[in-house]
């Protein structure tokens, strides 16, 4: 019976301590389910706050681009986001002139550069809310490299930021003599394959004003952030930089850089400002097509010159028989000539070079010009377009021309969402 006590005691002890630990934990997971719940509650009153003031600014900015256009005129889409597929086929041509004039003569020359490669094809994708947006695109073509753009617009503004770095074996040379200003001999005129490519780099960088922001829209045409219901004009001031630059300093185009002075790399930097105007023409619904023309005046121009000095130039002397070996401590052939004559140069001589200080040089002001093309046509929630643009960058100091050409041609397939 004491036996049987005990064991009954023992039992009801061991169950008490299991309540206990029972209870316990149910305390412990209570009061940490009752923390959660809080958590994320608290979590959930954040979002919501969140999104109501995205939502408010995104209501703000429906109103304004509403309120800062006259309804007759450009319509404002319900739906402000867009995602647009673009095909684009871009060009550029860098030219630069050159007047050798030798010392104590009658006689110079004169040589030009010609960089043109192949059109650029490329494919892209342009996502953006309202007026503003990124793109990027591929490249279709071999060593055409990588374009990247920004942009935004409003009813009285647009900003423009375009990046683009490729590279290109391709190149056109030609020259000629004169003696008395006569011309001496025959012109020299070849195309060819450079050994290593020249690498060409672009920055472009535009605003524009529009002083009738009310009626016309230069995105209409350009990027559908808006539709032009009526035809509409207006004047436009705007503003450009653009600096440019092309390298070609590998020694295997020793021969190039020595035709051109030593000149192994070239930068452009330029400063422009300028007043034209645009016009959009709607023949029909939801159709509109745009032309804009706007000259530029170069407040600011700047190119600085990188070359290397070498023991061959372009001597308008004969040549004499021998040179012999290059001595690099005098840095003179052995029969004391500083340079040895170009038309003697053979594959496999020694061919020495060094740097040379860069020349910064500034030119006067310059006319460039602006040209723009459009084509939109909007119907339900999609829209095409079809967009050109060209300019020209040109800069001038003394005997030397740079001359940058650069223009593409985009189709354009989007929708609104």
């Amino acid at each position: 019976m004491f036996n049987n006590r005990n064991m009954v005691g023992r039992m009801i002890i061991c169950c008490l301590f299991f309540s206990l630990n029972v209870a316990a934990q149910e305390l412990n997971t209570n009061t940490i389910d009752s923390v959660s719940t809080r958590e994320m509650s608290a979590q959930s009153d954040s979002t919501r706050t969140l999104m109501g003031r995205l939502r408010q600014v995104q209501q703000f900015l429906d109103e304004r681009a509403r309120r800062r256009v006259d309804p007759r005129y450009i319509e404002v889409p319900d739906k402000p986001w867009r995602v647009i597929l673009r095909y684009k086929e871009n060009g550029v041509d860098v030219d630069f002139d050159q007047r050798v004039n030798y010392p104590q003569t009658n006689r110079y020359a004169e040589w030009k550069l010609c960089f043109e490669p192949p059109i650029a094809s490329s494919i892209g994708f342009w996502v953006g809310y309202r007026g503003t947006g990124f793109s990027y695109s591929k490249s279709l073509t071999k060593n055409a490299g990588r374009y990247y753009s920004i942009s935004s617009t409003g009813a009285r503004y647009g900003f423009n930021f375009r990046l683009r770095r490729f590279n290109t074996n391709d190149a056109k040379f030609s020259a000629a003599e004169y003696k008395d200003g006569q011309l001496d001999g025959e012109p020299y005129d070849t195309a060819g394959s450079m050994r290593k490519p020249v690498w060409i780099r672009s920055v472009y960088v535009n605003g524009y004003y529009v002083f009738n922001g009310r009626r016309y829209s230069q995105a209409a045409a350009y990027n559908q952030s808006v539709i032009q219901r009526r035809s509409a004009g207006s004047f436009l001031l705007g503003a450009t930089w653009y600096q440019s630059s092309f390298d070609y300093s590998d020694l295997d185009n020793a021969y190039f850089m020595v035709i051109g002075n030593g000149i192994r790399r070239i930068k452009v930097h330029q400063a422009n400002i300028g007043f034209g105007y645009g016009y959009n023409w709607v023949p029909l619904r939801g159709l509109v097509i745009n032309a804009m023309a706007m000259p530029t005046v170069s407040v600011y121009n700047r190119v600085k010159v990188y070359k290397y000095g070498f023991n061959y130039n372009l001597a308008p002397e004969d040549p004499v028989d021998d040179y012999g070996e290059w001595n690099r401590e005098t840095m003179t052939w052995a029969n004391g000539k500083p340079a040895k004559p170009l038309t003697m140069w053979k594959e496999g001589d020694d061919v020495y070079y060094w740097d040379e200080d860069p020349e910064t040089s500034y030119s006067a002001l310059r006319l460039n010009l602006d040209l723009r093309l459009g084509i939109a046509y909007n119907w339900s929630n999609y829209f095409i377009g079809l967009q050109g643009q060209y300019n020209n960058f040109i800069y001038r100091k003394d005997q030397s021309k740079v001359s940058i050409f650069d223009a593409y041609a985009r189709l354009s397939l989007g929708v609104r969402l």
